[in-house]
């Protein structure tokens, strides 16, 4: 599935995005995440064992949203992006996600780097697209 060019130059400008999982028992878990957008597929990383990466492994169904709040509501922008998950444990596939993380984020290395060993890097690919305010 292709991004129409306004909705991937907003999700790749938008600095926080939250992210829905649930595992097995259908309990949601909502969290907000750093992101990335490369060819199409959000990228973020995580905490080996963190709810969100245990919950992607029974079930690798996450729902993505990234929004502008205005009081003006006529401004209100969003997308929602039902993905398919993909648990990055390492390798060259890792480290490139990391790089383009880094690089938006500087102060991601010093914060909270991702290690191989302790990190992972989730790769969600967009299934379903919704969006508001790009009318």
């Amino acid at each position: 599935m292709r991004l129409d060019k306004k909705v991937a130059q907003f999700l790749a400008r938008e600095r926080a995005c939250r992210v829905a999982t649930c595992g097995r028992a259908g309990v949601p878990h909502v969290v907000a995440v750093c992101h990335v957008l490369e060819d199409g597929k959000v990228y973020f990383g995580s905490e080996t064992n963190a709810r969100k990466v245990r919950n992607l492994r029974e079930n690798p169904h996450a729902t993505v949203e990234v929004d502008l709040y205005s009081d003006d509501w006529g401004n209100l922008k969003g997308v929602m992006l039902q993905a398919e998950a993909k648990i990055i444990p390492g390798g060259p596939r890792f480290k490139s996600a990391r790089k383009l993380l880094y690089e938006k984020y500087p102060q991601y290395p010093d914060e909270s780097a991702l290690e191989e060993r302790e990190a992972v890097i989730v790769e969600l690919t967009p299934r379903h697209v919704f969006t508001w305010g790009f009318e």
